[in-house]
């Protein structure tokens, strides 16, 4: 069983200080296999997230300027196993406007096979569903020149700022036209996970003036075709919900998925 999890850490918004320790704390907690973090920072003095991999003793891909340093507003993995290589995709922006959403890409080299996670945050306003689609074409194209459908599934983590019934999300699940034939990802929440899953709400104290509240915007998708059950969402669970000391570590909850390790060659049909 593999623990898969997302999360978006909000940047330096907010008591964002305060904030440094409960999210570390909670990772400690979740004890996750594969994280993927959106909005973490980076700037003169420190990297959030290799901060937090040295804190958790795990491996660190995280996107980048052109220039090789770290985003200071950007996307991260950490691993339980090593990571081999990595790759920062710029997503498109709306025409006129600097792109500043993008793409971190990750191979991990797991006791069983080339595991390759991309983590991403897509553009946020309510307005922009069809940028999302762009973004998700990019992504989507991306992992399917990596996605073999008889080894380890590819798995996309991250911020979408979607639902599930959203026209950008649909085509990423197989229920609208894809955005690339003969592939489609599972929603491991609308698998397995119990109620809404709502991960943006104003039950969170940091979301209280949350224009559109009570919003599942982070996703654990699975690559499908795969060898089955390789791969299969087993449980999911939110986390970061609960203050720790106090304090509320994001804006956003996080999503962690326990997938199934077992490997046969069968396929759905």
């Amino acid at each position: 069983m593999v623990r898969i999890a997302t999360w978006n850490l909000w940047w330096k918004f907010g008591p964002w200080q305060e904030r440094a320790e409960p999210i570390a704390v909670e990772l400690e907690r979740v004890a996750a296999d594969v994280i993927g973090l959106q909005e973490v920072w980076s700037d003169a003095s420190a990297d959030q997230a290799r901060l937090l991999a040295e804190r958790l003793d795990m491996h660190l891909a995280r996107t980048t300027k052109p220039s090789g340093e770290p985003d200071g507003f950007g996307n991260a993995l950490l691993s339980r196993w090593p990571i081999t290589s990595s790759e920062t995709i710029r997503l498109p922006g709306r025409e006129g406007e600097r792109a500043v959403r993008s793409l971190l890409i990750a191979e991990i080299a797991h006791p069983d096979g080339t595991q390759i996670v991309g983590v991403t945050h897509l553009a946020w306003q309510y307005d922009r569903s069809s940028l999302r689609e762009e973004q998700l074409a990019v992504v989507v194209g991306h992992l399917a020149d990596r996605h073999c459908p008889d080894s380890r599934p590819v798995v996309l983590i991250g911020d979408l700022n979607a639902e599930p019934e959203s026209d950008e999300v649909r085509r990423l699940t197989g229920r609208a036209r894809t955005y690339v034939d003969g592939l489609v990802f599972t929603d491991a929440w609308a698998a397995v996970g119990d109620g809404v899953g709502h991960t943006w709400t104003r039950a969170n104290p940091h979301s209280a003036n949350a224009q559109w509240p009570r919003r599942r915007l982070d996703h654990v998708m699975i690559a499908w075709p795969r060898p089955k059950p390789l791969g299969n969402p087993l449980r999911a669970e939110l986390f970061g919900v609960e203050p720790i000391d106090g304090v509320v570590p994001s804006d956003h909850y996080g999503v962690v998925v326990e997938t199934d390790e077992r490997t046969t060659v069968e396929r759905d049909v």
